[in-house]
């Protein structure tokens, strides 16, 4: 796996999940290994922290009260449409993941995804938006 950078600059990623102290955990996971992480604790406050900051990747929750996944993932792709998005769910909604992608999701993991899994994930993603499809973007490198 190459190291978690888009160029020069650590990707930057936004986690999005209604529960804060699963959010609060994973982003400083994702800090320890080398990302620029923040977490959003609704879809209203992670909406506005994509139009307020720079962000490359939001790892995007499906299931939180107010305005849930699929509208929060609607309104990123409004605002900011070169922000990537990953959905994650631990409610086994494979179908309401497959509708996020439907919608511009870039991939669809459930929970509990572990770390390496995540990170992979990221990099790939923003390889992919870089048109990069080599081995490290899919996790196929060395290791």
């Amino acid at each position: 796996m190459t190291r978690p950078e888009a160029g020069s600059t650590p990707i930057r990623v936004l986690v999005v999940d209604d529960e804060v102290d699963f959010a609060t955990a994973l982003a400083t996971r994702l800090q320890r290994r080398g990302f620029s992480a923040a977490a959003a604790f609704s879809g209203a406050d992670a909406v506005r922290s994509v139009e307020e900051g720079q962000f490359d990747v939001v790892l995007l929750d499906l299931k939180m009260p107010g305005m849930d996944g699929l509208a929060t993932l609607r309104e990123v792709r409004r605002v900011a449409p070169q922000v990537r998005v990953i959905v994650l769910t631990g409610h086994g909604t494979v179908r309401t993941g497959i509708e996020g992608m439907q919608i511009g999701a870039e991939d669809f993991l459930q929970k509990p995804a572990d770390i390496e899994t995540l990170s992979t994930a990221i990099i790939a993603v923003v390889e992919n938006a870089r048109g990069g499809h080599g081995p490290e973007a899919t996790g196929g490198g060395e290791g």
